[in-house]
């Protein structure tokens, strides 16, 4: 399973652990990533992601899957998420 968050497309970083000495060691950002499950207002379904704490805010301010879906590319979505916004467009148009 990939460290990446299907919503957002955020992934893992790069940068250094910097000792007191000032010695630098490569480490890892790894994003915060959490299993849930978010309701489609407009399918009456709910659906499981993997995303981050970051994007699981956006959706609440967005107001919902419906509403993030709405405003997000298609570009930074993960394979299930496109399936499931062009869904919704469907659904609503």
């Amino acid at each position: 399973m990939s460290r990446r968050c299907e919503l957002t497309g955020k992934g893992p970083m790069t940068g250094n652990n910097v000792s007191h000495a000032k010695n630098r060691t490569r480490r890892r950002f790894l994003p915060n990533l959490q299993d849930v499950t978010l309701a489609s207002e407009t399918l009456g379904r709910s659906f499981k992601f993997r995303i981050s704490n970051a994007a699981l805010r956006t959706v609440d301010h967005r107001g919902g899957l419906d509403g993030f879906f709405a405003k997000s590319k298609d570009v930074e979505l993960s394979d299930a998420a496109l399936k499931v916004k062009k869904e919704i467009a469907k659904a609503q148009a």
